[in-house]
């Protein structure tokens, strides 16, 4: 039997020439992160361990992203000890303020991570770089502790759900729409220590900033990683972003999969998920009652890229966030917010009555930068609306794109760019 595309990454790692599904390995790693919520135990169990040196300083990556600028005493604490584990270890990839930026946007954008890489970290989006062809996971602290530490990770070798992408999605539909169309489909468990594998004609029809997208949520199903084949769109990426050298891994023709899926892009509509969970989900003409806002959050690891910037800039630039809505607006990377800058993406947040943030995780998290109070309902382009994930356990998260945030913003109500003339 064939091997998936994650099979055959995971036995090149491993040393091996064939792995199947549950079998248990030992995997060479190319990259750990951790940031400043994770890695402080990560360094205090690191401590505890015989070997005090780190495996690779060049292989390491800590970003300070949840709660920086610092916004309180008990998160200064917590960068202070991860920045005096990176001067100490000489890490090379340290990022703190002034050239950090939300770690799944960062690292890519930084070339550490490219097509045939496996990579930990500890925080659940690591799955983000599947985009790339990497297999990436995330991890407790634990588990990112031990990689610093040997270089190596054991991992149960996933089987895997085939997703068949054909069409071509309409103007306003965009990878955000398309993983909440799937998890929708196949529940929050759905692809539980599975990897999602994607495929397909379709799969051209996706710009590299909707890949990011929805690899980053494959954890939202439960998988364990997604991917994408490596086409001339990461290449080109890859080559634009970094130095290092890239593998490219394909499955075999009689891979098997647990499970396969076809999906038209073209027949996607708009996609909203309903309070309290991912999976609740509905499309902009299935949603009959109107559901008012009281803020709207455009940016996080899912959604804060140039693509998202660029589509919410166009549905705002000329209107006014309605009053009494908050709108906050979120570029992932230093890169991005000086690009939008440039761009004057900018200029239209802030005369459409937006707000635009240093980049940050806070709000995505119930951190920082926009906590919800009692009541309150928030639309955002973030991966998660648990009960309290953005404040009060009384308040509501509704998930969506950033076309859709902002035109709610505008309408004060969840609405899609069509209702705004779009």
């Amino acid at each position: 039997m064939g091997m998936t595309m994650t099979q055959k990454i995971l036995a090149h790692a491993a040393g091996l020439d064939h792995v199947e599904a549950g079998q248990l390995i030992e995997a060479n790693l190319d990259l750990v992160l951790g940031n400043d919520i994770t890695s402080p135990v990560a360094i205090h169990e690191m401590d505890k361990f015989t070997k005090k040196t780190v495996f690779d300083k060049d292989k390491i990556a800590l970003v300070m992203d949840h709660f920086i600028p610092n916004k309180d005493i008990k998160s200064a604490e917590h960068c202070k000890c991860v920045r005096e584990f990176a001067c100490r270890h000489e890490i090379t990839n340290y990022f703190d303020v002034g050239e950090m930026g939300i770690e799944h946007a960062l690292l890519p954008e930084k070339g550490l991570t490219v097509a045939g890489d496996v990579i930990i970290g500890a925080d659940s989006h690591t799955c983000t770089y599947g985009a790339l062809g990497a297999f990436s996971t995330g991890v407790g602290s634990t588990d990112m502790a031990a990689g610093m530490a040997t270089g190596k990770a054991w991992f149960k070798v996933p089987s895997a759900i085939k997703f068949n992408l054909i069409g071509k999605p309409s103007k306003w539909v965009s990878g955000k729409d398309v993983i909440l169309h799937i998890i929708g489909m196949i529940g929050v468990d759905g692809a539980l220590y599975k990897s999602m594998e994607f495929t397909g004609e379709g799969v051209a029809n996706l710009s590299m900033d909707d890949r990011f997208t929805i690899a980053n949520m494959a954890i939202e199903a439960g998988g364990k990683n997604g991917i994408f084949p490596v086409d001339e769109k990461a290449i080109t990426y890859m080559e634009k972003h970094s130095k290092r050298p890239y593998q490219i891994f394909e499955a075999d023709p009689d891979a098997e999969y647990d499970e396969e899926y076809t999906i038209d892009l073209s027949q996607l509509r708009p996609t909203i998920a309903f309070p309290h969970l991912p999976e609740n989900t509905k499309t902009i003409d299935e949603i009959t009652e109107e559901v008012t806002i009281d803020q709207a959050v455009i940016g996080s690891c899912t959604n804060g890229r140039i693509q998202d910037l660029r589509q919410a800039a166009e549905i705002l630039k000329g209107r006014k966030v309605k009053k009494g809505v908050r709108c906050i607006v979120i570029p992932a990377t230093q890169s991005i917010y000086l690009q939008a800058m440039e761009e004057g993406l900018l200029k239209i947040f802030i005369e459409a009555g937006a707000v635009v943030s240093t980049p940050t995780c806070g709000p995505c998290l119930g951190g920082y930068m926009g906590i919800l109070a009692a009541k309150e309902r928030c639309i955002s382009t973030t991966n998660r609306n648990f009960v309290g994930r953005m404040g009060h356990v009384e308040s509501e998260v509704y998930l969506a794109s950033p076309a859709v945030a902002a035109a709610s913003a505008v309408t004060g109500k969840i609405s899609a760019p069509e209702e705004l003339g779009l």
